[in-house]
């Protein structure tokens, strides 16, 4: 007969704090019970604290600002929330603080997550009132752009862009999303014309693009591969010129003009650069993503 050993507590699978500048906070939430994760999104989101919440794959992405607040909380209408967020010591502390059932997933099950540094937590069950403060580590934001690793023969770009994604991450290197970014079908395409953006939550941002490119340069079959990294918060800079990638063919030249963009690096600069680089503003912007133009229009 199965048997569990501890019914009453469903730990997160992960918690990571992606960090920018002043006030560029986001915790991503590695969830195992969507229903729980959807139940969280759903109140949490009522704290002044919580800028904005998505549901991206298996995690749950809570954009912060930094604060210390006293939550009303109240049974059914609102039961739990975040009621803290501190940067200190390359670390970020965030506090849950919940009613009952909450109170377990406040405490409890955020308290024994992997990937914090330590956690302080209240008993919790019942109806009792109960809260949990873990420490993260702060983890950069990269994005790493990828294109042209196939031929007419063989291959396919977003294949290869995951299985590296997938051998690279490690503790202090978290593979948070892949996203296939279609772009204008040029006349010098393979086949389907998508570039991949791989997204990281990195400690160690410069040794994670070498790995990268050590195994793109491995298993790439294309003379002509692109890869391109943007370290940082916000990538939003890059969004005319890949928006112009989309919408048609555009001259290679035309890098030279984004090159410079803080916080990005060119790695491989095959033809397939152009590509590489369009694909990172849209990393989790699916829908957008994968938007065909057929034209300037």
């Amino acid at each position: 007969m199965a048997s569990i050993s501890d019914p009453y507590t469903v730990p997160y699978r992960r918690l990571v704090a992606v960090c920018g500048g002043p006030g560029e906070v986001e915790l991503v939430e590695f969830y195992d019970c969507l229903g729980g994760a959807m139940w969280s999104r759903h109140h949490y989101r009522k704290s002044p604290l919580v800028r904005m919440v998505r549901c991206i794959g298996p995690t749950m992405r809570y954009l912060l600002r930094e604060g210390q607040v006293d939550l009303p909380l109240e049974g059914s209408r609102f039961p739990a929330g975040i009621s803290g967020v501190a940067r200190s010591d390359g670390q970020v502390a965030v506090t849950y603080v919940g009613l009952g059932g909450g109170g377990v997933g406040a405490a409890g099950s955020r308290a024994a997550a992997s990937g914090i540094a330590r956690a302080q937590a209240d008993p919790c069950g019942g109806g009792r009132r109960a809260g949990a403060t873990v420490w993260l580590p702060e983890r950069k934001r990269v994005l790493i752009g990828i294109d042209d690793t196939d031929t007419p023969e063989e291959g396919a770009t977003w294949t290869l862009a995951h299985r590296i994604g997938r051998a690279v991450e490690n503790d202090d290197d978290v593979y948070l999303s892949h996203t296939i970014v279609q772009l204008f079908p040029v006349r010098f395409r393979t086949k389907n014309c998508v570039a991949v953006v791989l997204e990281f939550a990195s400690g160690e941002p410069e040794a994670l693009a070498a790995r990268v490119r050590s195994l793109l340069e491995e298993h790439t079959l294309s003379g002509e591969t692109g890869m391109a990294v943007f370290t940082g918060f916000d990538p939003g800079a890059l969004l005319p010129f890949a928006g112009a990638v989309k919408r048609g063919e555009v001259d290679r030249r035309a890098i030279d003009r984004v090159r410079e963009t803080e916080g990005l690096s060119v790695h491989l600069d095959g033809r397939g650069l152009i590509g590489a680089i369009a694909a990172i503003p849209f990393y989790t912007r699916y829908e957008e993503a994968l938007e065909l133009c057929s034209g300037s229009g």
